[in-house]
């Protein structure tokens, strides 16, 4: 679906939903650092549109080849960076003409190049991976 309006606190988000095998609720935004996303993010992950929760997605476009992301993950809350979640946001760009089939996202852990293929329709995704945390249990 494209666009599917959905009110939450007394503002409508328009959604675009899309699975990579889980779901995705992207909006667009004009800047990802002004969006409430630990209020935002929750209520739309459990919004009754999607009885089995979502992922929420937030996208500012930069320009034809740049995107930036702010993620919240249905299950744990706002995560540096998301695979299917950049490459979902990627096609509802696409399908929205909001930007190019290969672009560079900006997300919280850094950059992602992602590339939609039309022929396979298949999306590429490539980033570091970076240790963010350690730790131990002790029992």
């Amino acid at each position: 679906m494209i666009n599917e309006p959905v009110e939450i606190d007394g503002v409508t988000y328009s959604i675009t939903a899309v699975s990579m095998g889980n779901p995705h609720a992207i909006i667009f935004c004009d800047d990802v650092d002004k969006i409430d996303l630990h209020n935002i993010g929750p209520m739309i992950e459990n919004h009754p549109m999607f009885p089995n929760r979502t992922n929420v997605e937030f996208i500012a476009v930069k320009d034809d080849k740049t995107l930036d992301m702010r993620v919240w993950e249905r299950g744990a809350g706002e995560t540096l960076a998301c695979g299917t979640g950049a490459c979902a946001s990627l096609v509802a760009s696409v399908l929205n003409g909001k930007c190019s089939r290969s672009v560079t996202m900006n997300v919280r852990g850094g950059q992602l190049l992602l590339d939609w293929d039309e022929e396979t329709n298949s999306a590429f995704l490539a980033g570091s991976a970076n240790i963010v945390f350690e730790g131990s249990i002790e029992l």
